[in-house]
Formats: structure tokens, C-alpha cells, sequence
């Protein structure tokens, strides 16, 4: 029995923190034997916000490295660019002519962006228009998301109902995954790990720089428990075991940081070596993006050759 297709999207910005890893990296690796998974860096979405070619290319492979280095592996997953799929692009445009204006104005992206007074460009408005087009035309039975992510897959799925009732059968209806680990991960002071709070931990740091995110983390002086600090511990381990470790060291706040720093530092220092390893030879890791680009783009174009006969772009 052939395996459902998994696709997701991972947009290149910047270095990954430990919330990012346990937030979602960490199980698209967990999933990786259970699919026919396709994962692809999203540089095309990246240039709503991105326009500088080189932080874009360095960005780019920066997310390849990152995430060979915390073991996906291209024999059992498509890893592509996203640009090395025009196709895409071509099919998003047909989306657009079948999506109201005041439908994509629902969109979360826009309407924060409308709230906050900003001016949002044309791409951001129709990124959801371009994701539905990187799900459909891989045929993806599921997408991993988060809960707050849904309403991407449901745009998807009524984009490809819009699609079949205007032309034929074409598409299938996407599935979210929801990862359940995607819950908040705490950053530093308490709030959740994002660069915009400027709270994370890197997930490829130094030890000097693992260890001075953690003694910054905000404690209550007025318990024994340092709420902050065991939250992010209790991703490395187990509860139990934690649960003890904090009870005999209770109040200690700097004596359980230096626990902390050093479970975090043997957690990160293998993949931060394997990355390392992987940055020597750069180019050889760039042909598995090429040669995962070359994939997706096969497969992307039997698909587009069936929506062009449908939609009475193929005359010949």
C-alpha cells in the first residue's frame, strides 16, 4: 500500500532556537519514515518580507543545513526550493482567478497586517493563494500545522473544491495534521520563544551563547520554583526525573541554570557538530536540493499538464 504524501513549507529566516525545534522541526523527522514526505524551503513566500539576495540565498541554505543536521534525511524525504518549482506559480495564478478579493481579506497574515497599520504588499495578501498551490500540486494527503495554522489547509481544501466544481475533478481535499507538540514553547523570560521577544535559545549556539541565554532567564524571587527555568528543562527531560532533581535543589536558582546550561549544551553540541560537517561541503549538500528541486518539479508538471488540458489552456 503506498504511502500518503506529507508536504510542508519551512520559510528561510535566519537561525532556528530551540522553540523552533520542538515546536515542529523535531517532528517532521519523527514523521519522515511514516510518509511520502516533501518538504520544501519556502523562498518565493520569503520575498513578502525578505529583499536582499544575499541574507535570501544565505537564508536558503542555512534551513537545508539545519534541518539535514537534525537528521532528515534526503533518501526518505523530497527536500526542494520552492522556486525550483514554477509550476507553482503558474497554478496559483489560476487560483487567483477563481478567489474573491474579500475571501483572502479573512486571511490572518492580511488582517494582522491591516490592524497593525501596515501597508501589505500584493504577495502577502496572496500568500495563501501560493500556499494552496505548493499543497495541491504535490497531491499531499496531509500538511503538518499547528493549531493557530489551520485556516491554510482549509483555504487549500476549498481553493481545490472551487477548482473542481468550476472545471472537473482534479484535486484531492489536504489534511491538516495538527502536531500536537506544537504548543508554546517558553523562551527566557517566560513568554513564548520567538526572535521578536528576543527570548530564544539557538538552536546551533555556542556554548557561550547557550549559556548566556540561560542565566538570563527570568526567575520569581518570591517562590522556591523557578517556573521559567523548569519549563524549558522539561524539554530535555523526563518529568519525573526532573521533578526530583528540582525538589533537592530547591531554591538554588543558579545551581539548576548550570544544570540546565549543561543538559542544553549535550543536547545541542551533536547536532551543531553534524551541521558543522555538513557546512565543509556545502556544494555536495546543494546537488541534494537540486536533485529534490528536479523531483518536485517532475511531479508538479504531470500534475499541471492535467489542470491546463482541464482548464482549456492546452490546445496542442
Amino acid at each position: 500500500m503506498a504511502k500518503k504524501v506529507l508536504l510542508s513549507g519551512v520559510k528561510p529566516t535566519g537561525r532556528p532556537h530551540v522553540g523552533n525545534y520542538f515546536g515542529a522541526m523535531k517532528q517532521f523527522v519523527e514523521l519522515q519514515g511514516k510518509y511520502d514526505a516533501y518538504i520544501f524551503i519556502a523562498d518565493l513566500h520569503a520575498l513578502t518580507t525578505v529583499q536582499n539576495k544575499e541574507e535570501l540565498e544565505e537564508n536558503t541554505a542555512g534551513v537545508l543545513l539545519d534541518y539535514m543536521a537534525i537528521g532528515l534525511d534526503p533518501k526518505k524525504v523530497t527536500l526542494y526550493k520552492q522556486s525550483d518549482v514554477p509550476q507553482v506559480a503558474e497554478l496559483a495564478w489560476i487560483f487567483n482567478c477563481l478567489t474573491t478579493v474579500p475571501y483572502l481579506e479573512r486571511a490572518h497574515a492580511y488582517k494582522d497586517a491591516v490592524m497593525n497599520k501596515k501597508e501589505p504588499n500584493v504577495g502577502l495578501f496572496d500568500y495563501p493563494m501560493l500556499m494552496a498551490a505548493d499543497i495541491l500540486i504535490q497531491d499531499a494527503d496531509v500538511v503538518p500545522v499547528g493549531q493557530d495554522q489551520k485556516q491554510h489547509i482549509e483555504i487549500a481544501r476549498d481553493t481545490a473544491q472551487k477548482f473542481n466544481n468550476a472545471f472537473g475533478e482534479c484535486f484531492k481535499l489536504p489534511e491538516p495534521l495538527i502536531l500536537g507538540a506544537m504548543a508554546t514553547i517558553p523562551g527566557t523570560d517566560g513568554k513564548k520563544m520567538s526572535k521578536s521577544y528576543n527570548n530564544t535559545i539557538p538552536l546551533f549556539g555556542s556554548d557561550e551563547e547557550i549559556e548566556k541565554a540561560i542565566m538570563g532567564i527570568v526567575t520569581d524571587s518570591g517562590s522556591d520554583m523557578p517556573t521559567n527555568v523548569y519549563a524549558i528543562h522539561s524539554l530535555l527531560r523526563a518529568k519525573d526525573e526532573l521533578d526530583r532533581l528540582y525538589a533537592e535543589n530547591r531554591g538554588q536558582y543558579k545551581k539548576l541554570k548550570e544544570i540546565l546550561i549543561e543538559d542544553m549544551k549535550n543536547f545541542i553540541r551533536p547536532m551543531r557538530e553534524r551541521r558543522q560537517a555538513l557546512e565543509e561541503d556545502k556544494q555536495a549538500v546543494l546537488e541534494i536540493l537540486k536533485s529534490g528541486g528536479k523531483a518536485a518539479r517532475e511531479r508538479a508538471e504531470t500534475k499541471m499538464e492535467e489542470v491546463r488540458k482541464l482548464v482549456g489552456l492546452k490546445l496542442y
